[in-house]
């Protein structure tokens, strides 16, 4: 664990990786919307997001994921835990460019309000660091801000309630799988 970011390294083949950016690449892709909406938000976040339900297709990548995930959280954070959330797709470069300002991801999802509150996030470098500049994710749980590693492959995980961001792509394109793990709120 460096800071507030654990670094899981190579945790998917350059053969998975590359099915990852296939099946995401093959989904419909739409402009990340934040939940609270309204005035002073629209800056908040700019890159292009796609979601990946699980189903048979997906089956195997929702496994592995899971294990990884408890494998993780019995190491480093033991919380009380249920499921993941419906990963998401993530895209930044292109005409929009892209960037995800200063947030926080713990709690419910407004689309699906039954679901518990999101508690892990984890996050899938699926480019290779060479394949675009800028775009650091970096989270801040104190006064130092932790910048995850870009090699490709490499998961990071951290609390879903630490502030994080991505910064501003240069150049390039940036592709992540980010998946939540959700569980009773925090006591």
């Amino acid at each position: 664990m460096s800071g507030a970011l654990v670094v899981w390294p190579d945790a998917f083949s350059v053969r998975e990786l590359d099915a990852l950016v296939r099946l995401g690449d093959g989904l419909t892709l739409e402009k990340a919307e934040l939940a609270r909406g309204g005035a002073g938000y629209d800056n908040l976040r700019s890159t292009q997001v796609a979601w990946v339900p699980r189903g048979p297709e997906t089956e195997d990548l929702y496994r592995r994921m899971e294990e990884l995930v408890l494998q993780i959280n019995a190491r480093f954070f033991r919380f009380d835990l249920s499921g993941l959330a419906m990963f998401q797709y993530a895209l930044y470069g292109g005409p929009e460019g892209g960037h995800f300002d200063w947030h926080k991801d713990y709690g419910r999802d407004a689309a699906d309000p039954l679901q518990e509150p999101r508690k892990l996030t984890i996050s899938l470098q699926l480019s290779a660091e060479t394949d675009y500049e800028g775009c650091d994710l970096q989270a801040r749980a104190g006064n130092q801000i932790d910048t995850a590693p870009r090699t490709r492959g490499t998961l990071i995980a951290f609390p879903a309630n630490v502030l994080h961001q991505v910064t501003p792509i240069r150049s390039g394109l940036r592709r992540s799988l980010v998946v939540w793990a959700v569980g009773p709120e925090f006591r």
